[in-house]
């Protein structure tokens, strides 16, 4: 636990934006006041106080009319600058990682470190659903395990002509997604079910974020509360890549062949 010294130093440190930039500036090399004033745009008293502070906090040394960094200082700009990547990360995927938090899918805090993350915005409001599109369109041939809380009119085509072009599809979505599927979208549930390269499965529980898995590329797709797509996150990182197959594989465990739920629900009796 940090002492009450550190929280009243890191306060210092993030107290004005000038004490970072003269920190970041010694880091580079030694300086003398005056070009710490041209470099960080400050005036020369402001750059003594900050430097007297430093001093007194031994996170910086004069020799002479020249200050160096200490190691300690070192490290505390080296935390700061993480602080400050990791508050920017936060700000990029925050949208995205509450989604799957809210859903529940156990994503790995450390899979945000690489990936590419496609958003909605209100000025494109289906940038995330067209991306799926556009990656279920781009497979050619490639098998793909997929998860799916919704069903549409374009995922069932993007799916349908990457069967036509030689993939294999293993899908998994929800009882609800399914009842959608046989109201609005007969022919494609129907070819779900007599098309080889397709293989379904309806899970017993709500399913509310995707994923898609094809080569060595993992796919994960949160939904909003109303079940719109609004972050695509791809990543080749092996992390995000297991977690993605062991989520699959244990929501397929729970899940039954599509043939064999329609096949109960119409023998059930109303």
């Amino acid at each position: 636990m940090a002492s009450d010294s550190g929280h009243d130093d890191a306060q210092y440190l993030a107290g004005s934006p000038v004490r970072i930039a003269i920190l970041r500036a010694l880091g580079r090399k030694p300086r003398r006041p005056a070009s710490l004033t041209d470099a960080v745009d400050a005036t020369r008293t402001t750059v003594q106080r900050i430097l007297a502070g430093f001093r007194e906090r031994q996170w910086v040394v004069k020799r002479g009319s020249t200050y160096h960094v200490t190691p300690t200082g070192e490290r505390v700009h080296d935390a700061y600058e993480g602080l400050l990547s990791e508050i920017d990360r936060a700000d990029r995927y925050g949208r995205f990682a509450a989604d799957l938090e809210r859903a529940g899918a156990g994503f790995p805090a450390d899979g945000l470190e690489t990936g590419d993350l496609t958003a909605a915005t209100d000025r494109d409001p289906l940038a995330a659903l067209d991306r799926v599109v556009e990656l279920i369109r781009t497979i050619r041939g490639s098998d793909v395990r997929a998860v799916s809380p919704i069903v549409t009119t374009q995922y069932n085509e993007a799916a349908g002509a990457a069967i036509d072009e030689g993939s294999e599809i293993e899908l998994i979505i929800d009882r609800e997604v399914l009842e959608t599927s046989v109201t609005e979208f007969g022919p494609a549930t129907d070819r779900a079910i007599s098309d080889e390269g397709a293989t379904v499965y309806v899970s017993p529980d709500p399913i509310e974020y995707g994923l898609f898995r094809y080569d060595d590329v993992a796919c994960v797709v949160a939904y909003d509360e109303h079940n719109n797509p609004r972050c695509v996150f791809e990543s080749t990182d092996e992390t995000v890549v297991r977690w993605a197959d062991e989520r699959f594989e244990t929501l397929s465990a729970e899940a039954a062949p599509l043939s064999a739920v329609i096949q109960e629900s119409s023998t059930t009796p109303e």
